[in-house]
């Protein structure tokens, strides 16, 4: 015997998010139902995912504008990132997806940083061309230039700045505490 279900999710070798597929009565009754992966195939349930698929292609359609409008906006310019670096260009760090969000928010384009795709950070000064994943659809490179910053100029300590507090030794006792009954 099978019974006719409606996925709620992505169901992996079974099917995506609003299909009717039929499976084994006891895989439905046993697995599907109580995860909340799927639901009886009932003509409500069935008007009901019709709405919800129309209300979620209109969704992906709104966001697939917004994503090519800010690839347009991100195509017409490079941006520039400042960092601390050594002699050798060499960075006291790196730059990672976090800083160029950072560096595009400062220019007034607001993307997630988890949108943009960097294979590994960037630890050296130069024109790098990061990919930026806005859509399933829509991807794009934005070039950023990492440049040595002012805090570069002087890697080594100057005279000027505050003294740091003198740290423990090993021969100084621990304070005592009250033991609690």
């Amino acid at each position: 015997m099978s019974t006719q279900i409606i996925l709620t999710t992505n169901v992996e070798k079974l099917g995506a998010e609003g299909e009717t597929v039929m499976v084994a009565d006891g895989y439905a009754r046993n697995f599907l139902l109580p995860r909340g992966l799927a639901m009886p195939a009932t003509p409500a349930n069935l008007r009901r995912v019709e709405s919800l698929r129309k209300k979620r292609d209109e969704k992906v359609a709104a966001d697939l504008a917004q994503a090519k409008e800010i690839v347009a906006n991100l195509t017409k310019q490079s941006y520039t990132i400042t960092a601390a670096a050594g002699p050798d260009e060499k960075l006291y760090g790196s730059v990672t997806a976090s800083d160029i969000a950072a560096a595009l928010k400062q220019e007034g384009i607001e993307i997630d940083r988890k949108k943009i795709v960097l294979e590994h950070p960037i630890r050296t000064t130069g024109v790098y061309d990061v990919d930026v994943k806005l859509h399933a659809e829509v991807s794009t490179k934005v070039k950023i230039w990492v440049v040595a910053g002012e805090a570069s100029a002087s890697a080594a300590p100057s005279g000027t700045e505050k003294a740091e507090k003198p740290k423990k030794t090993a021969t100084e006792k621990p304070k005592k505490t009250a033991k609690k009954k």
